[in-house]
């Protein structure tokens, strides 16, 4: 069957954008074609830094006839409904179908040649594309990333015709800007399409691209006895800046090595775009690097690779320039710093930030098994670099450079690694850290960002998350989890909480002195009203209401740990269900509450879990159905009648069943526990089949053991909100 090939050729298009965009190629086409009724048996889109392209596989030539079927306004609707939809479906009242006491509409529509729809299509991708940037040149009123240069467009081996804005399709494309025969080159299938570009020195696929870069940068290696520094965001970054990717290696002046590696790394990798390379089989770095070229150069790269090296120099020498001034300074300048450092115009200072992390760091510490005062001073310097001139000019390299620094002036090795470490970590690929000073300031650290952002209101919505908070707390989740740490975090997060609001409060009574002194002058009377009006009693430590608001934030911010841990836990195969039954008991101890789900995650696996979960639906559902009557019975059952087997069979089971499940669960053996609570899956069941609950003369009784068995079971988990 026919095939379509379409090229959207322009100037550069920035590699960030690539892969983004033929997603959105491949999205718009195959929603433009289903709607038109076409289902190709095969799309794909390539990306790369000159042409977005398509191609799909098996469209008819022309659309098949449809009869369309359109519901419109129920017999007897007001006439305006009536009239809206004769409107829209272009006919007459005397045309509709009445159905089920409904208006039906038939319309006929004859197919399309394939061709046209194609066209339309093309149209709209182009007017319509979802770039972040784009840009409107000429005097033409298309916009594009950037300027538009050919549209090639192939259906069957015949162009597409039609123009966008003067741009006419066709069958011609471009290779290579500088390499081979700069001519356009006619190109009427995939196939022709693909070998053409081939032999203009273009490589069509990004992950083919991906590949050569790879291979041809292993190969340079080997050659000097060296290994590739892997790095695969600047690997995908490079295989967008290339049509004929080729690697070249250069040589840079060994003595920059002095610097630290990451610094070395990252300015190769920031403003050079190159990989970094060390000996084979050796830690550090060795004095070369290799680029990527978009020629194949007849020297084999001499020229390219001795410019290359020559701007790296000049990189590397202001890196050095940093480092050298920096190591100067110190810390304590950098600390005076951050007071001018605003963090948020409404959490006040960095400053004020590092005191929030020392006070919560303090706190932490004996429960990660930190020394309190190495994590205080750690805390304080975690954020210093901030102010150094190397982390000025490599923000991604804060909290590096600070450990750098710490050891570079002989503080504590626990210190040095805390102050390093207390980002991580930044992403699902990062490390967690290990060390417990250095897991009591990373904690610190996330749980300030995240009780300080929610103090103001500043909350993750949708997809929006401007400050990263999904980040953090996956961060904190990760750190408690890798560690098994018992980090109650109702606690912590309301003391953190409380931090951040007092920020707040001050920066607002601040800011209303000074509004009120700027209208009516410095008085002392106006100082005290503003002090009134701006700090509510939340600062008041016997007061019943910020205790209240601080409990309540706690308790928002716990269930904002509930939803990550979701997503992190259905990535490991639970069920979210299970988190909200473990969570509902109100423990705030992340490693517990997943020993919890894991525990009743196997439980429910068994016969006896399915059985046992049946019985308490079915429990619970009589106990809320007589709980509409009225106020169910409370207190402890009574033995029943010896006579009544199923009855005396689960009393007994309770009666047994109660200290070992308060010894598994205080033991926090959930696994043992989940089988204690097997024991009860026969006589549950037995006493559900075979006892009238709502028999008059023992309906109290029978409803306080059903609430004894929900009871005992929402020692474990809250069965109620588990589905199923």
């Amino acid at each position: 069957m026919p095939q379509l090939l379409l090229e959207l050729f322009s100037e550069e298009i920035p590699a960030r954008m690539q892969a983004q965009a033929a997603k959105d190629l491949e999205r718009m086409a195959r929603e433009h074609l289903a709607a038109a009724g076409f289902l190709p048996e095969a799309l794909k889109t390539f990306a790369g830094p000159r042409r977005l392209t398509l191609v799909a596989e098996g469209l008819p030539l022309a659309q098949a006839d449809r009869k369309e079927e359109l519901k419109g306004p129920r017999v007897g609707a007001p006439p305006q409904a009536m009239e809206g939809f004769l409107r829209k479906a272009g006919l007459t009242q005397d045309q509709l179908v009445e159905r089920d006491g409904v208006y039906m509409a038939f319309i006929e529509k004859k197919g399309r040649p394939t061709p046209e729809i194609v066209a339309e299509m093309v149209e709209a991708i182009v007017r319509g594309f979802p770039w972040p940037k784009s840009m409107i040149w000429g005097t033409k009123k298309l916009r594009w990333v950037r300027p538009l240069k050919r549209i090639l467009c192939v259906l069957d081996r015949e162009v597409v015709p039609f123009a966008i804005e003067g741009i006419e399709s066709g069958d011609i494309t471009e290779g290579h800007r500088f390499m081979g025969d700069a001519k356009p080159f006619q190109a009427r299938d995939f196939d022709e399409y693909v070998a053409g570009l081939e032999a203009h020195y273009v490589v069509l696929d990004v992950e083919e691209r991906k590949q050569r870069i790879l291979e041809g940068c292993k190969t340079l290696c080997f050659a000097r006895h060296l290994e590739l520094v892997e790095d695969q965001g600047l690997l995908e970054e490079v295989a967008g800046l290339a049509e004929w990717p080729t690697p070249v290696l250069g040589d840079m002046d060994p003595v920059f090595l002095s610097l630290p590696p990451e610094v070395i790394r990252t300015s190769m990798r920031t403003h050079q775009k190159y990989f970094a390379v060390r000996k084979a089989g050796e830690e550090g770095l060795a004095p070369h690097f290799i680029t990527i070229a978009n020629i194949q150069a007849a020297d084999g790269g001499a020229v390219i690779a001795a410019g290359n090296a020559k701007v790296l120099s000049s990189r590397l020498s202001d890196a050095r320039f940093f480092w050298d001034e920096d190591v100067k300074v110190g810390f304590e300048p950098w600390l005076e710093k951050l007071n001018g450092v605003t963090f948020h115009a409404k959490l006040g200072t960095m400053a004020q930030r590092v005191e929030r992390i020392v006070a919560l760091a303090g706190e932490i510490a004996p429960l990660v098994g930190a020394d309190v005062e190495k994590t205080k001073e750690a805390a304080r310097l975690a954020k210093a670099d901030l102010a150094s001139q190397m982390v000025g000019e490599f923000p991604e390299l804060q909290g590096i450079m600070g450990g750098y620094y710490a050891r570079k002036f002989g503080l504590d090795g626990e210190i040095a690694d805390a102050v390093r470490d207390h980002y991580k970590p930044q992403g699902p690929s990062d490390a967690v850290p290990t060390a417990p000073v250095s897991v009591a300031v990373a904690l610190a650290d996330k749980l300030d960002t995240l009780a300080a952002f929610f103090a103001i209101e500043e909350k993750p919505t949708g997809s929006k998350d401007p400050y990263a908070l999904r980040r953090a707390a996956l961060g904190v989740i990760r750190i408690l989890l890798d560690g098994g740490y018992k980090v109650p975090l109702l606690r912590y997060g309301e003391i953190a909480w409380l931090q951040a609001s007092n920020a707040s409060l001050d920066i607002r009574a601040r800011s209303l002195r000074q509004a009120i002194g700027g209208v009516i002058g410095e008085l002392d009377s106006l100082d005290v009203a503003a002090e009134v009006l701006a700090a509510p009693a939340i600062k008041s430590e016997t007061s019943k209401e910020p205790r209240e608001k601080s409990v309540a934030a706690a308790k928002e911010l716990l269930a904002f740990f509930a939803d990550r841990l979701k997503v992190t836990l259905r990535d490991q195969g639970k069920r979210h269900d299970l988190v909200d039954a473990v969570f509902a008991l109100g423990d705030d101890d992340l490693a517990r509450i997943v020993a919890r789900v894991e525990a009743l995650d196997g439980f429910l696996k068994t016969d006896d879990g399915k059985t046992l979960m049946a019985g308490y639906k079915r429990a619970s559902n009589i106990l809320k159905a007589e709980e509409k009557k009225g106020a169910l019975p409370t207190g402890e059952p009574q033995a029943p009648a010896a006579d009544s087997d199923a009855e005396v069979q689960l009393f007994d089971a309770l009666r047994v069943l109660k200290a070992p499940l308060a010894e598994a669960l205080a033991k926090e053996d959930f696994t043992g526990a989940m089988a204690q609570l097997a024991g009860l899956r026969g006589p549950v069941d037995a006493y559900l089949d075979g006892v009238f609950v709502n028999d008059p003369e023992h309906r109290d009784n029978r409803l306080k053991t059903l609430a004894a068995v929900r009871d005992a079971m929402g020692q474990v988990a809250d069965f109620g909100l588990i589905a199923g």
